[in-house]
Formats: C-alpha cells, structure tokens, sequence
C-alpha cells in the first residue's frame, strides 16, 4: 500500500532540505590580491567561494578601487586583505560596501599580516631612504614559503568565526596544503642552495622575504623608492655598483619597465630574472605552489645565463 505523507512531515521535510542547502552554501571570501585567494582556496576547498580584487599582474601600488569591488564587498562573508599598506586602496570601497561584518575587529575581517615577522619597518619620524614607505614593514611576505603558514591559520580563524560547523574540514584542508608545500620548500631550497649568498638587483623592492628564504642579498634596485623613475645618475652608479659586485641577475616583475630592466641588465653583464610576485601573474604561477615553481626555475636560469621555460 502506497502511504502519502502527512501536510506536517512535508512540511518537516521540506525546511531541513532549506536548512543543509543553507549549511552547504560556500563562504563568501573576498581577498585584495590573488595569492591570499589562493591560499583561502586551499584552506577553504570546496566549501568557499573566494574572489581577488586586485589583477594578479598590476602594479600593486596603481590599483585602484571599482564599482565591483564595492558589490562583492558588499555580499562578502569574509574579507582578507594584505594589509602594511599594500592595499590601502581598498578602503574607500570597504566604506561604501556598508558591510560590517568584514570591518576591522569584526568577524568577517582578516588581516593577513598578523603575527608575520615583518622586514623593513620605518621607524617612527624617519624619511628618506630606500625601500618601502610603508611604517610596518614590507608587504611583500607571502613571498616566502614560510609565512604561509601563519597566513593559513589567520584565514582558518576568519573561517571558524563565520562557518563554525566547517572548521574541521577547514582545519583538515590546511594540513593537507601544509603538507604539500613542505616538501616543494625543501625542493627549491635545495635547488637555489648552489648561489647562496650571491647579489642579485631588483626593479621594486618586492623581494627581502625571497631573499631571506632563498639566501639571496638585494644589492639594489632600479627604482630609487617605489613608483619612483630612476634617474640617469642613479641608474649610472647602479650600473657600476653591479660591475664591481659582480651583479649577475636582475629580478623584473611584469608590469615594469621591461627595456630598461634589460638595458641595465646587460651594460652590467646580468640576466633579467622575470619573476612572478603574485599568483597568476605568469602564465605557470597559477597556484602559490606553482608561483615558487617558477620562480625558482627563472631564476636558476638567469644564474645560468639562459632563458627560462614555465
């Protein structure tokens, strides 16, 4: 005998499918750069749905914020941005997304930076100089392996405050990331190992923590401060600083000057390194394990003094 369903049952029925479809709704994750999206993807899984507002291959210091930025802020369930003045230009769209959960000290907001060991801070007062202005510190710290993971558990701990019921599975996915980077470090430690201690010059002052993971030393960049064209003096006495050095490699990101890069390059006998310093900003970087992949590989062979393959 065929038995229907009493009103009351399918009733029943119908508000727990409502209740685990809500529960099975991905967060809502809106990052300011590529990178801390990929790293609250791997953290994430299945159960996020993240976004960068930034282009991977922009000039970090030249994005500014659009109409969509403000909507998917708006909507955002967990914010991450970089923070130590990397992405300031996020803030105005923060403040027309009316979205309280992800301001500062709420819930939804995570500041990726938190506890990292910050290199270069200004001290209070002081002016001048090279480097990053930035009062923190540099902002480039994802560009070492090793902060990832203290990036990871400040995104786990966004994540647990919003999704609560997901946090194992968050907790599980970091581990599983973790996992899988521990050996690619110890990969390309041991394949940049060979040129410890060597020089290298840098267009954008992008890449103290590479450097510190790596045991490269910056000798100099091309840009006298960030944004800052370089003059024909300063290029000149970088030149000759290069030769006296025996600078053999220049670290480039994509979006500078790519002739001038390689016209100092060559009067000082170096090779271009085209490093990506984000994720998706070279075809090959598309994920933060893939990002050191390249840029280990470009690297090794500007030492080389040949063209790299992705």
């Amino acid at each position: 005998m065929h038995l229907r369903p009493s009103p009351a049952f399918a009733l029943g029925a119908a508000l727990l499918a409502c209740a685990q479809g809500a529960a099975a709704a991905p967060v809502r994750v809106v990052t300011t750069t590529t990178d801390l999206r990929a790293l609250a993807e791997a953290v994430g899984g299945d159960r996020v749905r993240a976004v960068s507002l930034a282009p991977p291959a922009q000039d970090p210091h030249a994005v500014e914020a659009k109409p969509g930025h403000v909507e998917a802020l708006r909507e955002a369930q967990l914010f991450v941005r970089v923070g130590v003045g990397h992405d300031a230009w996020v803030v105005p769209a923060v403040e027309r997304a009316g979205n309280r959960t992800i301001l500062p000290g709420q819930p939804g907001f995570v500041n990726a930076a938190e506890e990292i060991d910050l290199l270069e801070p200004v001290p209070p007062g002081a002016r001048g100089g090279v480097g990053h202005a930035h009062a923190g510190g540099n902002p480039h710290y994802w560009l070492d392996p090793d902060n990832a993971a203290q990036i990871t558990a400040n995104i786990l701990a966004g994540l647990r405050r919003v999704a609560p019921r997901e946090a194992p599975v968050f907790a599980a996915n970091r581990e599983a990331f973790l996992a899988r980077l521990a050996p690619a470090r110890e990969r390309w430690i041991r394949a940049v190992a060979p040129f410890a201690g060597a020089r290298v010059v840098a267009y954008h002052d992008s890449w103290p923590y590479f450097a510190r993971r790596f045991g490269l030393q910056v000798a100099g960049f091309i840009e006298p401060r960030p944004g800052v064209p370089p003059s024909p003096a300063s290029l000149a006495e970088l030149i000759d600083r290069m030769k006296r050095h025996q600078v053999r490699v220049v670290i480039a990101e994509p979006y500078v000057d790519q002739g001038l890069a390689g016209l100092v390059a060559s009067r000082a006998g170096a090779r271009v390194a085209p490093l990506a310093p984000s994720v998706g900003s070279a075809e090959g970087a598309g994920d933060y394990v893939q990002l050191f992949d390249y840029d280990v590989a470009q690297l090794l062979a500007a030492f080389a003094g040949r063209e790299a393959r992705p």
